[in-house]
């Protein structure tokens, strides 16, 4: 029997994302019968249009992403196998020492993340969290990541928010120090999800199901591998990065808990990322767990 072809759309390549790759290149996806095909997401095609227009079966991103959509009245996206269980940013800063404390940010610049709102609504929740007033602190996210970065290098802003290779890159070469990881100081939180149609939870079910086991299997895998075998894994989504980086990001990743140990998106994570959101003006009402979360799928392949 030939493979089920999918196309999953991703909104931006990134180490972030690991347990897809590893689902991926560790043939998972294949030992369901599914021939999967990753798209990054584009100004043209985003992860969230593309399963509206049907060119997706499924998409990972935020349930913010959802959140977004229901809060203006959109077609309802559910997200249905959590992936990231932490935020993956870091906040970077220019000098080293002294030992860092949120209230250095205050009339200073921050270079964030432009590229999605999650980061950033993270940021605030952090700051208001340790008496600090985000107004006070100079965000800007106007410059796509590799500017920001480019930016940051040249001498522009005293803290750069970024993700994975960037960091590690950014550390190895002494332009950057580390001032916190925000995976560790926004708590977890499911930060990434697989989302689909609700057509597509009643009409392919079965396959968003062999879908989810093959993550799982990946997922069981990714919690016993070392940075090393996971990083010699997924090289193939990342041939421009450095071994020695991507595995020290690998690593980085792995010690603070960022991947999801199991699909399973639970309710008391999808409240506290709504109640960020809330908080940062980004969505203006409460949205029903179960209208925008479909945990049957995850608990039936944890279960069975």
């Amino acid at each position: 029997m030939s493979a089920e072809r999918l196309v999953v759309y991703e909104p931006f390549r990134s180490i972030f994302y690991t347990p897809q790759f590893v689902t991926l290149y560790g043939g998972h996806f294949a030992a369901e019968g599914l021939d999967v095909e990753v798209r990054t997401s584009s100004a043209a095609v985003t992860t969230t249009s593309a399963l509206i227009d049907g060119t997706a079966q499924v998409s990972l991103g935020g349930v913010m992403r959802s959140l977004d959509l229901a809060d203006r009245g959109g077609p309802r996206l559910v997200h249905f196998a959590e992936v990231n269980s932490r935020n993956g940013f870091f906040l970077l800063r220019r000098e080293p020492g002294p030992a860092f404390a949120w209230s250095q940010l205050a009339g200073r610049t921050l270079l964030s993340f432009a590229e999605a709102p999650t980061p950033w609504q993270c940021m605030l929740t952090v700051l208001r969290r340790h008496g600090v007033d985000p107004a006070r602190v100079r965000i800007e996210r106007t410059r796509p990541v590799a500017e920001a970065v480019a930016a940051f290098r040249a001498g522009h802003g005293d803290y750069l928010e970024t993700g994975q290779p960037f960091t590690e890159i950014l550390l190895a070469e002494g332009t950057a120090h580390l001032a916190a990881s925000m995976g560790d100081a926004t708590g977890a939180l499911p930060f990434s999800s697989y989302m689909t149609t609700t057509a597509a939870l009643a009409e392919r079910r079965e396959m968003l199901t062999r879908f989810t086991r093959a993550l799982y299997r990946a997922q069981q895998w990714l919690a016993r591998a070392s940075a090393a075998e996971v990083a010699a894994l997924i090289a193939p989504a990342f041939p421009d990065v450095a071994s020695e980086i991507r595995r020290a990001a690998v690593a980085r990743y792995l010690a603070q808990s960022t991947w999801a140990v199991d699909p399973i998106l639970r309710a008391p994570g999808y409240e506290y990322l709504q109640q960020i959101l809330l908080d940062g003006g980004f969505i203006t009402r409460r949205h029903r767990y179960e209208d925008l979360v479909d945990d049957g799928i995850a608990q039936e392949v944890v279960g069975g």
